[in-house]
């Protein structure tokens, strides 16, 4: 971190002329971070104490007086990092530092109304937002509320008591458990199911707006008639990789979760933080130092898709510099290698943004969030190694099992980046259909083009495009971590100086560098394939 606190140091001996308006910027985005914290939490404070109707009225208050100070700023004034420090604070500007909608009520955690028409809603104001709010609302209910065998269990804990049940016949009732999840997004599958219409209006924007998809793709400097080939390398690895076995869609996850079973006893819910904790300080990373917080029990009204924000960001106080305040949101009912995972990811976003070491200005997530989904597993796959699994553990699994553990995952997240890509670009398609083809062909998945199993992450009403960072961030993040293993080393060996490293490396920038550029100067390279397919093809 020298590196960077002497670059930091070096901005502060150098001040910039927007040097003023940038601290300002940075009070106004804190107190927006603080609020929308405050309302992931569902509480009426901030995590500071100060009620959330007070900071409102302070951001209402700081953002008029930001504008006055923004709107006379003649931009031709400005060149070099100057210039592109201003692009970047009118684009957060624009997009995320809207007025604040006066706080009428609480929101209300009450079931939500699933049984409407969706054709109307998207023919209305707002048409396609107001479809896609409503339908994640109907998402999150059903994924919090799976009713099985008389107990109600949230979507995570339902997919991994499918990956430890032996019973073929009971693992059916279990996944088949999930078909309000299905039904809250497909509905009766029809032509008017409800993404089935939201689909129309997002094609019709991709088409004419440009995709979320190809933005991260210029941002990562990658052509974008790569992508769809590279994802198809990958199912055919596996595919190739996995030959000989048949599975019915609710044996996917027992398949794909023997290291899971093996260790299920080692990974008990309890264990979850202190594992992670324990990992990330190994590499420097204490989540305590760095300010990190954890919001991981259930409730009524929280989100259904684990996330990770800004509850202040990274700057300089008092001649220091501090890790701003990361939050973590999410819900474990059970313990398990796959929530370790999960929960690994989700700390990786915040060491990240913990990191960010630059000026005001550039002070956020990445200009990818496909880098940003990348970089948040480059430490937390070492789970799937057995060295990890004996070391943190006290027990390994096979390295066949921990492949297939670690890939089967990965593959579902690059199937369903296909899936999106495809659907996107012939939106009158079944997706139960599209779906099917992708998964007998490619996962050895037998057709059940009745069950709409592919509808079970919200991220796809949510964030239409957002599964493909997934999906091509396991690219990425085999690339990374194989160069650091090549530079630095193992993570699972301990190294209290790598994060330090990383951050000198990888994480700093924040906005004040191209995602494209950090990966090839990283790598020294362009990024590719190979080494995800390379050790893909060990699980033969």
């Amino acid at each position: 971190m020298k590196v960077a606190v002497a670059a930091v140091l070096l901005l502060a001996a150098t001040p910039s002329p927007l040097a003023d308006l940038e601290a300002r910027y940075l009070d106004l985005l804190e107190i927006h971070d603080r609020i929308g914290i405050a309302e992931s939490r569902g509480v009426d404070r901030g995590s500071d104490g100060t009620p959330l109707a007070e900071l409102r009225a302070r951001y209402a208050k700081e953002r008029a007086a930001f504008v006055t100070q923004l709107e006379p700023l003649d931009a031709t004034r400005f060149e070099g990092e100057d210039q592109k420090a201003l692009d970047a604070i009118h684009h957060v500007f624009g997009y995320a530092l809207g007025e604040q909608q006066a706080p009428a009520e609480a929101k209300s955690p009450a079931v939500p109304e699933c049984a409407y028409d969706a054709a109307r809603l998207v023919g209305g104001p707002e048409g396609l937002a107001t479809l896609q709010e409503r339908l994640y609302a109907c998402y999150s209910y059903a994924a919090r509320h799976v009713a099985f065998e008389g107990k109600v269990h949230d979507r995570l804990t339902i997919l991994e008591m499918a990956g430890k049940e032996p019973s073929a016949a009971r693992r059916r009732q279990i996944f088949l458990a999930l078909e309000p999840v299905f039904r809250s997004v497909n509905g009766d599958g029809s032509a008017t199911s409800p993404y089935r219409v939201m689909l129309q209006p997002s094609a019709a924007q991709w088409k004419s707006e440009g995709s979320p998809i190809d933005r991260n793709l210029t941002a990562l400097g990658i052509p974008p008639e790569k992508l769809e080939p590279w994802l198809v390398s990958i199912l055919e690895a596996w595919r190739d990789a996995t030959q000989g076995q048949e599975l019915e869609p609710w044996d996917y996850e027992y398949s794909g979760n023997a290291a899971g079973r093996a260790l299920a006893d080692r990974i008990t819910t309890d264990k979850l933080r202190p594992l992670n904790d324990a990992f990330y300080r190994s590499l420097g990373a204490d989540v305590v130092a760095l300010n990190i917080h954890y919001d991981l029990e259930s409730r009524e009204g929280k989100t259904a898709v684990a996330f990770t924000n800004f509850g202040a960001r990274p700057r300089q106080k008092e001649g220091r510099w501090t890790p701003g305040e990361p939050w973590i949101f999410a819900t474990y009912g059970a313990g398990g290698l796959g929530n370790l995972g999960e929960l690994l990811h989700e700390t990786g976003h915040a060491i990240h943004i913990a990191a960010i070491h630059t000026r005001p200005a550039f002070t956020d997530w990445p200009d990818s969030d496909t880098f940003t989904e990348a970089i948040a597993d480059l430490i937390a796959l070492d789970a799937y190694d057995a060295a990890w699994q004996k070391k943190y553990l006290g027990a390994e699994a096979s390295l066949a099992d921990n492949l297939r553990t670690k890939y089967s995952g990965i593959v579902l997240d690059v199937a369903w980046g296909l899936f999106e890509l495809r659907m996107h670009r012939d939106p009158a398609a079944d997706p139960n259909v599209v779906w099917t083809e992708l998964t007998s062909r490619y996962l050895h998945v037998k057709p059940h083009p009745d069950i709409s199993w592919w509808a079970r992450r919200g991220q796809l009403v949510d964030s239409p495009g957002y599964m493909m960072n997934y999906a091509l961030g396991a690219i990425l993040v085999a690339d990374m971590r194989a160069r650091c293993l090549e530079l630095k080393g193992s993570f699972t060996n301990g190294d209290p100086g790598y994060y330090a490293w990383l951050t000198e490396r990888i994480y700093r920038f924040g906005l004040g560098k191209t995602s494209g550029n950090v990966i090839r100067d990283f790598l020294g390279r362009a990024p590719s394939p190979d080494a995800i397919i390379k050790d893909m093809r060990r699980t033969r």
